[in-house]
C-alpha cells in the first residue's frame, strides 16, 4: 500500500511535471497558425468529374470508390473513361487505373499552414 507521504509526493510530481511541459515551449501550443491555400486546388460543380480530377494533376487527392473504398495518391493523368494515380499511399512503387464511372467523390488538401 501506498501510504499518505508516498502519495502526495506522487501528485505534486505529476502536477509539477505537467506544469513544465506546458511552460516548456508555450508558443507551440498556443500559437496561432496562418493558414494559406493550395495554389491551384478547386472544385468546379458545374464540371464533370474527369474534368476536375485534371485540375489536380501532380496532386495528391483521396479517390472514394462507389464500393466505398478510399485510394490516396497522385493524380498523374486523367482520360475519358480511366484515373490514373501513382505513388498510393502506404504503395509507394505501386499505380492504380481507376474506371471515372466508379469514382463517388474525390478529396485534396485546399489549405496548408505556412511556416
Amino acid at each position: 500500500m501506498i501510504d499518505k507521504k508516498q502519495f502526495t509526493n506522487r501528485v505534486l510530481g505529476l502536477a509539477v511535471l505537467t506544469a513544465a511541459i506546458m511552460l516548456v515551449n508555450p508558443a507551440q501550443v498556443f500559437a496561432k497558425q496562418n493558414i494559406v491555400a493550395v495554389e491551384g486546388a478547386s472544385f468546379t460543380i458545374n464540371a464533370s468529374m474527369s474534368q476536375n480530377l485534371m485540375s489536380f494533376m501532380g496532386k495528391k487527392v483521396h479517390v472514394t470508390l462507389d464500393s466505398g473504398k478510399v485510394i490516396s495518391g497522385t493524380v498523374k493523368d486523367v482520360g475519358d473513361h480511366f484515373l490514373h494515380l501513382e505513388k498510393l499511399d502506404g504503395r509507394e512503387y505501386y499505380d492504380a487505373l481507376i474506371r471515372i464511372e466508379d469514382i463517388g467523390a474525390f478529396d485534396s488538401r485546399f489549405r496548408t499552414p505556412q511556416r
